[in-house]
């Protein structure tokens, strides 16, 4: 059972969401939260939650500063944004705060109740129009933490695992990217904490980041 935690300043998206979430029968909803700091401080309260569908614009501590927050005190609970707005400045620092993926509020239900297993899952999920932006928006403010573009070779990388970073930043998970290699799922993890380390990254959101803004350049 996947728990979520539902953070919308909307009390009709509130409502709304744990009416269609609730339809599922993988899926909890165990809160909900107006913005960032109360979802924090429920979680800080004992609510266990798996996954957490953040709205970007809320008054108080909006999506972004909340994801920094949660994933700081929770790194282990994966923060789905769920907003109305595409701004290419919250794409990035949503990203870069930690988030692991990203949806308008315009998808298909079905798309939403998707986008929570694939999160909870260890995987990105990026909107496919986002997505397409996001290596063309990636300016030098936003790689300060990523390391000098340089060919991805120059890291340090083998083969297989420059094949790892590609299979990532598609959107792949382990399993799948495991079975392209034909390898297993534990040897992919091996292979993506050796990645982390070569590239001094955190998460393999930023592997992606990293391997858009190398590709582009």
């Amino acid at each position: 059972m996947i728990k979520v935690l539902i953070v919308d300043d909307d009390p009709f998206i509130r409502q709304s969401l744990q009416v269609l979430l609730g339809m599922d029968p993988d899926i909890e909803v165990v809160g909900a939260a107006c913005e960032g700091n109360e979802a924090l401080e429920l979680l800080q309260e004992g609510l266990m939650a798996d996954v957490a569908l953040m709205d970007i614009r809320m008054p108080g501590c909006g999506g972004v500063e909340g994801t920094e927050k949660i994933k700081q005190a929770f790194p282990q609970i994966a923060i789905l944004m769920l907003t109305t707005f595409d701004d290419d400045e919250y794409i990035i620092e949503a990203l870069r705060n930690g988030a692991s993926g990203y949806l308008l509020k315009n998808i298909p239900p079905d798309r939403i109740i998707q986008g929570i297993k694939t999160v909870f899952e260890g995987n990105m999920l990026i909107h496919p129009d986002i997505a397409r932006k996001l290596a063309t928006f990636l300016q030098p403010t936003a790689r300060q933490e990523l390391p000098q573009v340089q060919p991805l070779e120059s890291f340090g990388l083998t083969k297989t695992e420059l094949a790892v970073v590609a299979f990532i930043a598609e959107g792949h998970s382990n399993k799948e990217i495991a079975g392209q290699l034909f390898l297993s799922e534990g040897t992919v993890k091996n292979y993506i904490t050796d990645i982390l380390s070569k590239l001094e990254l955190r998460d393999r959101t930023q592997i992606a980041i990293f391997y858009l803004k190398n590709m582009r350049d």
